[in-house]
């Protein structure tokens, strides 16, 4: 290119997203219906991010965003602590329903 050009290349800076109310909403009911609660964070490809939330009481759920960014995020807002990986304390923690346990059985019956 010659001296002077004004072609040059610049990525753009985008503001960072902020976590919907909504999802922030849901992990705040989630949390002070089960007793407190504790995240993981899965990455799910172009869906975005799943988040796997564990109550106190074992019981379970889950909410979706569009990254793991804005899902850590939403998780920090709704003052729910994210853990790194599945410990074998959490899975201890969790207690399926009886009616998952059934679905389940359903479609191993089902191949």
């Amino acid at each position: 290119m010659a001296d002077g050009s004004d072609t040059t290349l610049t990525a753009e800076q985008t503001a960072p997203e902020q976590a919907p109310n909504g999802l922030v909403a849901g992990i705040k009911s989630f949390a002070a219906g089960h007793g407190g609660a504790k995240a993981v964070i899965e990455y799910v490809g172009k869906r975005g991010a799943r988040i796997v939330l564990v109550g106190a009481d074992g019981a379970w759920g889950d909410q979706f965003a569009d990254d793991t960014v804005v899902a850590r995020q939403a998780c920090a807002k709704a003052g729910v602590a994210v853990e790194n990986a599945w410990e074998r304390e959490l899975m201890d923690q969790m207690r399926p329903s009886n009616d998952l346990w059934r679905s389940m059985a359903r479609r191993t019956m089902a191949r």
